[in-house]
């Protein structure tokens, strides 16, 4: 799976607005925001999907919710909400073959999240 655009991202291969660095996370300003604050959290671990994640992971993947946690306080967000979402496939929208949360803020945000794509199914 190696190459994808967040392993680049995590090399320095390509820029990124990257706003919060450990270990084994990153967390960078999403190119195509669909929120005020539209932040994608990774693992520093190639992990394709969800399916892939194994036992062995669930440390990595807490530790991402973690990050989003500590982001939305740390941005001043937290109380007001936020939504994270892991898409998993091509059918629910992933773009990107490594997973990653998305972590959306800064406005009101509808139930459910239909998109016009998802409509006409």
């Amino acid at each position: 799976m190696s190459g994808t655009i967040f392993t680049k991202i995590i090399n320095r291969e390509i820029p990124s607005d990257i706003v919060y660095e450990d270990d084994v996370s990153l967390a960078f300003k999403d190119i195509n925001p669909q929120a005020p604050v539209h932040l994608l959290i990774i693992p520093k671990k190639e992990i394709a999907t969800i399916n892939d994640i194994e036992e062995g992971d669930s440390e990595l993947v807490g530790h991402l919710y973690w990050v989003a946690g500590k982001l939305a306080r740390d941005m001043g967000f937290a109380d007001d909400g936020y939504r994270v979402v892991m898409n998993c496939g091509e059918n629910a929208g992933q773009t990107v073959f490594h997973i990653h949360l998305h972590l959306l803020a800064g406005k009101p945000l509808g139930w459910p999240p239909y998109t016009d794509r998802m409509k006409k199914a």
